[in-house]
């Protein structure tokens, strides 16, 4: 791996149990004995077929028409049954070597929906590392709402991590959370940390800011580098509040300010386009937005992000300007907009 900084750092986020994908998704389709399942490619090129188990189509998730396919593929995987082990095995490991030759630099991986119960979700989450380290040389970026789910899967991480990959990242740490910093510390790390507050989400660019001032103030008297701190400032749907996207460009710049060049500033940023049709086009303008304000990071999916073809978008083409507008509030109600994409004017940038 190579040891200089790259100009936008990938952090893969598909190795997730909340991952879903719609039945009605081409992808899902039966086999030749009629089992509903999820085709795919798999390791060798081959196409294969994960085939649904009864519990996850018990699930609340399949009642409302989703899939939790990771969270499948990790229980079949876990299972000593045959065949379906080694398909849902397979089916991992592509997820995550398609995401490494996509260019992520870290693998985030989760496992907090794999059960309710925190001993199976641990087990999980040390049989998910197990697997995954030695898979690539792409470090994890081990990620959970709970402690000790996090300080398992981070710890067995950089125990697996070779010389020439270097340390997992810890994904997160919050004010609420503040303990996560004392383990980054310890482990030498680099860490994500959020602008969410004490007691609950900002709800503007000021909340955001001041919120991760704090938690980069916690992090350096912790001992952790700067250049080791990834802030998410949280990016959250504008189709819910038109201000959103707004509020996190602002405090992207005002964090770029405020600690210079050296902190990263990344986050989950096609969450701003939940909800809304076109999403290719926003989450490409909302990424040359972000890096515009300072982000020189993102946890996305390297497989349909293309950070080349979003820069090479043309800033001047209607499709942009509208996106542009919805996204820093300007198109307030989405009116032009969804009049716009009705019409069939909104075509992304090509791949």
């Amino acid at each position: 791996m190579s040891t200089t900084t790259p100009r936008f750092i990938l952090i893969g986020e598909n190795i997730h149990t909340t991952r879903v994908l719609n039945r009605k998704n081409e992808r899902i389709a039966p086999n030749e004995n009629g089992e509903e399942g999820i085709t795919f490619s798999n390791e060798d090129g081959a196409l294969s077929h994960l085939r649904i188990s009864e519990v996850e189509k018990a699930s609340q998730s399949y009642a409302e028409g989703r899939v939790k396919h990771v969270r499948l593929a990790l229980a079949l995987a876990m299972s000593p049954e045959e065949p379906d082990r080694s398909v849902a095995l397979s089916y991992l490991r592509t997820l995550a070597q398609r995401q490494a030759k996509a260019g992520a630099h870290f693998l985030d991986v989760n496992v907090d929906e794999f059960s309710s119960k925190p001993a199976e979700r641990i087990e999980a989450m040390r049989w998910l590392v197990g697997m995954l380290a030695p898979l690539t040389d792409v470090p994890l970026s081990v990620d959970s709402s709970n402690l000790e789910t996090l300080r398992t899967g981070v710890t067995l991480a950089a125990d697996a991590a070779g010389a020439h990959v270097g340390p997992p990242m810890l994904n997160s740490a919050s004010l609420e959370r503040i303990e996560a910093l004392e383990l980054a510390a310890e482990l030498k790390a680099p860490v994500v940390v959020t602008a969410a507050g004490r007691s609950g989400m900002p709800t503007n660019a000021e909340e955001r800011v001041n919120n991760a001032a704090l938690i980069i103030d916690a992090s350096l008297k912790a001992g952790i580098a700067l250049e080791q701190i990834y802030l998410d400032p949280l990016v959250f749907p504008i189709a819910v509040n038109p201000g959103y996207g707004r509020h996190c460009l602002d405090a992207i710049a005002e964090v770029r300010r405020r600690f210079g060049p050296e902190i990263h500033i990344t986050g989950g940023m096609s969450n701003v386009s939940f909800g809304l049709p076109n999403r290719r086009l926003l989450n490409d303008a909302f990424l040359v937005l972000a890096i515009e304000a300072g982000a020189d990071s993102g946890i996305v999916d390297p497989t349909a992000v293309n950070i080349a073809r979003a820069l090479a978008a043309p800033r001047t083409s209607r499709p942009f300007q509208l996106a542009t507008d919805v996204l820093t509030g300007a198109d307030s109600e989405c009116r032009i907009y969804m009049k716009a994409h009705r019409a069939g004017e909104l075509v992304a940038s090509p791949s």
